[in-house]
């Protein structure tokens, strides 16, 4: 009976690790995908596009992902270039996708809490230059 036992959690253990490692490689996968398709509509100078994927790559939160970090980098940045160069509506897009792809990528704890802050900061000074009043605390 107890060799038996240890045979399930044996099983057990080695299904259950398979199935990590695969989640885990599909997760990167999709993640490096989208992360490309951004790099490729950028390139392209189709910035709703970038802004997809760049998002598209941070809803597949993985801790520690570089991809993650380089979407991120690359939303703000996309969003400070659309505000040096004064427009305005997709300097907030890109901002609010930045912000909005953390939100959605809650995990044991709220990740990229840095650049929800920031992007909040943004967010609200775009929208008092446009004559908004400014959102209310969160």
């Amino acid at each position: 009976m107890i060799e038996r036992t240890k045979n399930i959690i044996a099983n057990v253990t080695v299904i259950a690790v398979i199935s990590l490692l695969l989640i885990g490689g599909n997760t990167w996968w999709r993640q490096r995908t989208q992360f490309q398709r951004g790099e490729a509509a950028l390139a392209a100078r189709d910035y709703l596009a970038a802004i997809s994927g760049y998002e598209a790559a941070i809803h597949m939160y993985t801790p520690g992902s570089s991809l993650v970090e380089n979407s991120a980098r690359r939303l703000w940045d996309m969003g400070g270039e659309f505000e040096r160069a004064g427009d305005l509506e997709r300097a907030l897009i890109a901002y609010r996708s930045l912000r909005s792809s953390f939100y959605a990528a809650r995990w044991l704890a709220q990740p990229g809490e840095e650049w929800i802050e920031g992007c909040d900061r943004k967010i609200a000074e775009i929208l008092g230059r446009q004559g908004y009043p400014p959102p209310a605390p969160r």
